[in-house]
């Protein structure tokens, strides 16, 4: 909880920051986000993952105690990699986790690729939480080509030098002109037990403190920075994450060979606060066809707003600038022809005297705003085509019995009432049926089966077999002395019970 209140206050302290450059006629990029919610996991080699087969396993608290167990085939037992990027719900830790270390000497690797298919940059620390103990030695690296090529970006071990053969360095030893440097630290490797520490951080915030000052007042030597500094926005950008685990928790002694089944690596959350790069060209990055990709604007295209619009070539493109400081330039891309930039969707232009600007007149083909650049409300932009294609703004088509509005977000999904699902709500999550809107089931064969032979209908209420009644056939009509009615008396019994049932919505009383 810490850990989120902190982020919660670093992203808004950022965004108040940036908003000065989010008005998308100087620069403008889209809001911060975790990007875990939309990351991609592999882990390597085959088979690290534990379950399959069951394994028992060892805590470094209790190395004795080894009643714990992994299997792959039972829900309750199994650590799939796809924990590490799951919400933790009720207070429940799940997290992945390896095999144990059977095979020492041979050493207990393991890589875990975090992939995005698109280029970002950090905002704040990128926290990895560890469950029974932190690793003794491990990299965290990057990759700006979609893992391609790879390379470090810090180090960390119980002892750097015998690991890595570096001196240990924590970001408060760097300096404005060496603030990129790799480094490894020692911060996060001692074992100081597993319940106390189990995040290993990479220090974005401490970086940009070294440039900003302890409180990141002064942004305006970062954005300064980011424009006249080589390499240094590179430094904060990547499209692939990967770590790799060379060494897992000892608990502070030697290896024990007596007793190997106490080491293994498992983590629980894996949190990546960052951006899409968008080239200070979009303020918006949506999701399509299970792809990041920047609404582009100033006449760029691409999915990073990496080139201009075909068109608008009439000088090379530039990215958009953090100066002058704060303001921002677009940098926007021109046209070869004309200086009228309605994207196509009108051809009359109106110059406002009072407040010089040149605005769009009659935009078609359900766009609006000065540059016929947004969608009409009830409309939502199709990014996979370029701003000046007829066809960009795309109805909502909201499904009026299964949302709340006819209203889509920028992303073209509605908003669903109670039950309902989809892009449009025209759908229903398990346990809700369709009638003219989603309606929860009283009765159904997964959730809520009914008991004792009875038969749902319509997911509506249970057809209950004699002698059983009851909202979900769990009674049974039974005299107290004469034992269970049968015949034309426990009919009529069952008969009045139900029309009780249905009249007055309460259970009957029990008779036996």
């Amino acid at each position: 909880m810490a850990h989120l209140l902190v982020l919660l206050w670093f992203l808004v302290l950022w965004a108040q920051v940036v908003a000065q450059y989010e008005v998308c006629d100087s620069a403008c990029q889209p809001p911060p986000a975790n990007m875990k919610e939309v990351m991609q996991i592999r882990v390597d080699p085959p088979g690290i993952t534990c379950g399959n087969p069951p394994e028992r396993f060892c805590t470094l608290e209790n190395p004795y105690l080894c009643s714990d167990e992994c299997d792959a085939s039972s829900p309750d037992l199994s650590h799939p990699p796809q924990l590490m990027g799951d919400r933790e719900r009720g207070g429940l830790i799940t997290y992945w986790q390896t095999v144990t270390w059977s095979r020492y000497p041979e050493p207990l690797l393991a890589n875990i690729s975090l992939s995005w298919n698109k280029s970002l940059e950090l905002v704040d620390d990128i926290i990895v939480t560890f469950e029974y103990g932190r690793p003794t030695s491990m990299v965290l690296e990057k990759s700006l080509d979609k893992g391609v090529s790879w390379q470090p970006y810090q180090f960390y071990a119980d002892d750097c030098l015998e690991a890595f053969g570096m001196a240990p360095k924590r970001v408060t030893d760097l300096s404005p002109s060496n603030v990129t440097r790799v480094i490894c630290t020692e911060q996060y490797s001692g074992w100081v037990g597993a319940k106390e520490e189990k995040a290993v951080v990479l220090e974005v915030r401490a970086r940009l403190a070294v440039l900003a000052g302890p409180k990141l007042l002064n942004m305006e030597a970062v954005y300064t920075r980011m424009e006249t500094v080589r390499g240094l926005r590179d430094f904060f950008s990547f499209t692939n994450l990967r770590l790799r685990l060379l060494r897992p928790a000892l608990g502070g002694t030697f290896v024990q060979p007596d007793n190997l089944l106490k080491y293994f690596y498992a983590i629980s959350d894996i949190s990546v606060p960052a951006r899409c790069v968008c080239n200070l060209h979009a303020e918006q990055c949506v999701l399509s066809d299970a792809t990041l990709q920047c609404a582009c604007e100033h006449n760029t295209q691409g999915q990073d707003c990496e080139r201009c619009r075909r068109g608008f070539e009439s000088q090379p493109w530039r990215a958009g600038s953090y100066l002058p400081v704060g303001t921002g330039s677009a940098n926007r891309c021109t046209h070869k022809h004309t200086h009228c930039e309605c994207n196509g969707h009108s051809n009359r232009c109106s110059y406002i005297d009072f407040i010089n600007v040149v605005t769009c007149v009659s935009c078609k083909h359900n766009t609006r705003g000065q540059k016929c650049q947004h969608c009409r409300q009830g409309y939502y932009r199709n990014t996979s085509l370029p701003l000046e294609d007829e066809n960009v703004c795309v109805e909502c088509e909201c499904d009026a019995a299964g949302s709340v509005s006819p209203l889509c977000s920028v992303s073209g999904l509605c908003q669903c009432k109670s039950g309902a699902t989809g892009r449009r709500c025209d759908s229903c999550l398990s346990g809700f049926t369709w009638r003219d809107g989603c309606t929860e089931n009283v009765c159904d064969d997964e959730r809520r089966p009914c008991q004792n032979g009875g038969t749902c209908v319509d997911s509506q209420r249970c057809l209950c077999a004699p002698p059983n009644t009851g909202l979900y056939c769990e009674q049974s009509v039974c005299g107290k002395k004469d034992g269970c009615l049968g015949g034309a008396e426990g009919s009529a019994y069952l008969m009045t019970s139900q029309l009780h049932l249905l009249t007055i919505g309460l259970i009957a009383t029990t008779l036996c």
